[in-house]
């Protein structure tokens, strides 16, 4: 007797599996035509089960306006939804059933080419698998960046899920928008350089390629996080973003076990040679006339002879190189050494056993055992890796980032987390880094100590005092999000601790007004302005609450990103966080590389000339299970060693600000239009214009 679907659908609701398994190119379909990869590109992604369909709620929305959501939509989940509308042709394409019991049998739709349905699947399952990782290592839930909104009373709104359009434009491109809050992928027919490689003008699909929806999809999360990382106040911003999200991309490669073991195989152990880990958006950069990949993270193909060679390390580019995407490669080279030396000490011993002592392995193929053992550790190598660069992300300034910030918050980071380093990956770190001449500022010493962010001690009882009372407004806090799983609830919740709310016992933005109104030290730690000449700084009045108390003003300044962060260490250590940033921006003029003055933005107003808004910035990180202050890792406005004597912005920041966003560089004049840097730009598409081909 069969059971009717009422009774099938409680049972299966009751019996409900833990994830989803979905089929989809390890690579992109280009190596699934290759005899030598064909049989490592087909793999499949494990995924958390979710129910892939709108709420009733949603369901009700949706017919009182068809704008909230398309009625045809590929998956739609927690965190995405798959629109597949191809603007070129007015095609919209029926949407994949991930439910259907058949695509359920056998892990999904098979991956095609020309299989719209697959197309929706396989950006569904490696977003989620790029999320997943980055909610493991953050220790939180995944937030998108809100929307803004013109009424000034709401500022933003919160963005439920993020829009992936597979088929968004019929060119060589893909990005995400921080404007629709989408990811929107390209197509194109190919122009090979080598036809051998690619057959001229075949269709080629961005959405089939785990590296650049891996890429994009870190884009929108990073968005997320950093809301000013997509302002180009430095040379590094921009290559960061966009090094980062490579990195994602190239770590997420060693989670396919049986890649993992074919390459270690080819390359005898030696994933410091040529292999397709080390390679992104193969198929990509192919199609578009380039020799290998769109960017390799470890070496260079010889465009006269097609041969690889192994990048060395070379100090002078970081000097020299400003574009975005080479500059970025710098990053990931580093990033990438450190994993390679990471893995040849972990592997160092099975070397030896292997080779009778002389860790020299001989010719031939290797032991299947061997081959398991090797791709195990590297395979743990890259999960650490990959977790110590999320990570890090909490420990960076909220805006203005360098790459030794970054260095620093991989290092404070691993140390919270690891307190014992026996393997030396912090020292692996450090060494890529040096290797390249990254050096942070403001230290003494290269060394472990040296780069770890500290809190200077308070001697001042006020400022004691000052920070007990954060501190009971944290405990607050912490209370009301403590159990909280449901990712909206989370974001009113912070919202309203951030500043949403006029009750000023529920409102941080207030606190830290009026309770550190004038304070120098507090000023000193920040870095942010809090004296009471502020206008005179350029930095704008805030009244946003004066109406409930008394009229009020004091300096304006943003909180961003309130969160509780929970994360369980390798060796089972926890360690609870709350972490929130400040940010603060002052009108200021440079002329031909010269620092002019000061100037209050006013939004009703042009800026005037060589006048923008220069960005500084703190965050700070309380312990969560003692409610005291951690780390205070600011990019300061003020010159914080003149405080409390002289309070003046920090004028070598703003003329270096200056000459990158008004000089002559390609960054500073071209870069601007798309990133809304000055006051009055309307930000645009950067990462549209980034990725352009």
């Amino acid at each position: 007797m069969f059971l009717s679907n009422y009774v099938f659908y409680y049972i299966f609701m009751n019996n409900r599996p833990s994830f989803r398994k979905l089929s989809g190119y390890a690579f992109d379909p280009s190596l699934s035509l290759q005899a030598d990869t064909a049989e490592i590109n087909s793999i499949v992604y494990k995924i958390p089960w979710e129910d892939l369909c709108l709420s009733d709620k949603e369901k009700l929305k949706l017919e009182e306006d068809s704008s909230y959501v398309h009625q045809d939509t590929g998956p739609v989940g927690e965190y995405v939804e798959v629109i597949d509308f191809d603007p070129t042709v007015d095609q919209l394409y029926a949407p994949v059933d991930l439910n259907h019991p058949y695509t359920l049998a056998q892990d999904g739709l098979v991956p095609s080419e020309s299989n719209p349905q697959f197309h929706q699947q396989m950006v569904y399952a490696v977003s989620m698998v790029t999320i997943m990782n980055f909610e493991k290592a953050l220790g939180r839930k995944i937030i998108w960046a809100p929307r803004r909104v013109a009424d000034k009373r709401i500022y933003q709104e919160y963005v439920h899920r993020l829009r992936i359009y597979p088929h968004a434009m019929r060119e060589a491109n893909a990005y995400y928008s921080p404007q629709k809050k989408s990811l929107l992928f390209g197509y194109f027919s190919s122009t090979p350089a080598d036809i051998t490689l690619q057959m001229p003008g075949s269709l080629v699909f961005t959405c089939l390629s785990h590296d650049i929806i891996a890429h994009e999809t870190t884009h929108a999360i990073l968005d997320g996080m950093h809301r000013y990382y997509n302002t180009p106040t430095n040379p590094d911003v921009l290559a960061f973003h966009e090094a980062f999200a490579d990195i994602v991309a190239l770590f997420q490669h060693f989670t396919f076990a049986e890649v993992l073991k074919k390459q270690i195989a080819e390359t005898h152990g030696d994933l410091g040679a040529q292999n397709l880990l080390g390679k992104l958006a193969q198929q990509f950069g192919t199609a578009i006339g380039s020799y290998g990949s769109l960017r390799d993270a470890i070496g260079d193909t010889d465009p006269q002879t097609g041969q690889w060679t192994p990048k060395k390390p070379d100090a002078s580019e970081y000097r020299n190189i400003i574009e975005p995407h080479a500059r970025g490669g710098i990053l990931v080279a580093a990033v990438f050494e450190a994993f390679i030396n990471i893995y040849k000490s972990r592997a160092a011993d099975l070397l030896r056993i292997a080779s009778n002592g002389t860790g020299i392995l001989p010719q031939g193929e290797l032991h299947p055992d061997l081959v398991n053992r090797l791709a195990g550790e590297a395979s743990k190598a890259a999960s650490h890796v990959l977790c110590m660069c999320i990570r890090a992300l909490d420990y960076c300034p909220p805006v203005d980032i360098t790459f030794g910030d970054y260095l620093r918050a991989i290092i404070t980071a691993d140390i919270d987390m690891i307190a014992e380093d026996s393997r030396d990956y912090r020292l692996f770190f450090i060494d890529a880094f040096r290797k390249r001449g990254i050096y942070p500022k403001n230290i003494k010493t290269l060394s472990v100590e040296s780069l770890r962010y500290t809190v200077e001690p308070f001697v001042s009882q006020q400022t004691k005092d000052l920070f007990a009372i954060i501190g009971d407004f944290l405990r607050n806090y912490r209370s009301a999000i403590m159990y909280q799983t449901d990712r909206k609830k989370i974001y009113d919740i912070s919202c309203q601790y951030m500043g949403g709310s006029p009750d000023s016992q529920t409102n941080l933005h207030k606190r830290i007004s009026l309770k550190f109104d004038d304070s120098s030290e507090f000023e000193k730690l920040t870095g942010l302005v809090f004296c009471i000449n502020w206008p005179e700084l350029g930095i704008r009045t805030s009244n946003a609450y004066g109406n409930f108390h008394g009229g009020v003003t004091g300096p304006s300044f943003q909180i961003q990103n309130l969160r509780v962060v929970s994360r369980v260490g390798p060796n089972g250590n926890q360690i609870n966080q709350i972490i929130f940033s400040m940010t603060q921006r002052a009108g200021v003029i440079v002329e031909k590389g010269v620092f002019k003055g000061y100037f209050v933005p006013d939004d009703s107003k042009e800026a005037p000339p060589d006048g923008f808004e220069f960005y500084g910035g703190c965050t700070l990180i309380f312990d969560l299970d003692t409610l005291k202050l951690k780390y205070a890792i600011s990019r300061p406005l003020l010159e914080v060693n003149g405080l409390p004597k002289c309070r003046e912005l920090d004028i070598t920041r703003i003329e270096n600000q200056g000459n990158y966003i008004h000089g002559e560089s390609m960054n500073g004049n071209e870069y601007s239009q798309y990133f809304g840097m000055g006051l009055y730009n309307q930000l645009n598409e950067p990462f549209a214009f980034l990725h352009k081909h």
